[in-house]
């Protein structure tokens, strides 16, 4: 019994597993057509600090409707149809580490003390090495409130640009925004 060696459980190691558990839940679509607000694509990709791509990361996104509202459980859009915008997208990165996702632009929810936040979403990046996820925002370039934004003015000025998704000049509905894991353009994360 001494000699026999134990495969290490789950608990023991570090992933990636999504593809195993969380396939059936990918969704690359926060928002349908048919939901009110400017419809957008953010697209990127995860690199790590030589710059080469993740290809088995999963990007989370959470965000508020183009009114500044939060879905929450029980809240029915419509009466009882289906609902339009589900506030919250799973996308794994593919082999070159890119992902994208569809939505509407989000609109401007409050934040404590009374002060009102830019338009952003919510990001948490899920990937092998880590036993925790990284959490993260994506704010948008076109958008002046940036400027006021109190999360955004907590961060070092020249650090900002990694949470800000730049417009494409060639197609005005799609914003780019990449993850880089380490290295001098590392993207801001926060403690959650």
């Amino acid at each position: 019994m001494a000699d026999r060696v134990l495969a290490p459980t789950v608990s023991q190691t570090v992933g990636p597993f999504f593809h195993i558990g969380l396939g059936w839940r990918f969704s690359d679509r926060v928002a349908d057509p048919e939901a009110r607000g400017r419809h957008i694509t953010v697209r990127g990709r995860v690199v790590d600090g030589d710059g080469a791509p993740v290809p088995d990361a999963l990007i989370e996104v959470w965000q508020a409707d183009a009114d500044g509202r939060y879905v929450r459980p029980g809240d029915a859009e419509g009466g009882e149809g289906p609902r339009s915008f589900r506030g919250y997208a799973r996308v794994p990165t593919n082999d070159e580490g890119a992902f994208r996702f569809t939505t509407v632009k989000p609109g401007r929810v409050a934040a404590p003390g009374g002060a009102v936040q830019a338009p952003h979403i919510l990001a948490a990046v899920f990937m092998r090495g880590l036993l925790r996820q990284l959490a993260t925002r994506i704010y948008f370039a076109d958008e002046p409130s940036n400027l006021e934004d109190p999360i955004l003015q907590r961060v070092p000025a020249p650090r900002r640009g990694t949470l800000v998704a730049r417009l494409l000049p060639d197609s005005p509905d799609v914003f780019e925004w990449n993850v880089m894991l380490q290295g001098a353009d590392e993207t801001v994360f926060f403690d959650v």
